[in-house]
């Protein structure tokens, strides 16, 4: 079985919806701090939040308590989630308007 050092390999290799959450998050992050890499910092936000649903519209500064979080980490989980509601918002906005 392939072992990559980084989750970006296998997201590239086996497509996105081979990795866990937290491999898709510590590909946010990009990198870890001594001692702690990306995909540990990913696996202890989850942890706190429970899911990405519980990461959704936190307070930026809740994400500050966790080592390993920069304000530049923080700004692209924030942007990734502010993409995520945009398609959503597009998602049911097509929908509503099939239904019509």
């Amino acid at each position: 079985m392939q072992k990559w050092s980084h989750p970006g390999g296998k997201l590239r290799e086996l497509g996105p919806e081979s990795l866990t959450d937290a491999e898709l998050l510590s590909i946010l992050i990009s990198s870890g701090i001594k001692g702690k890499p990306a995909e540990k910092i990913a696996e202890e936000v989850l942890g706190k939040f429970n899911s990405f649903k519980g990461m959704a519209n936190q307070p930026l500064e809740k994400f500050l308590e966790i080592k390993g979080l920069s304000d530049v980490k923080i700004i692209r989980i924030a942007a990734a989630f502010e993409i995520a509601n945009r398609i959503a918002k597009q998602v049911l906005e097509e929908n509503d308007k099939e239904k019509v």
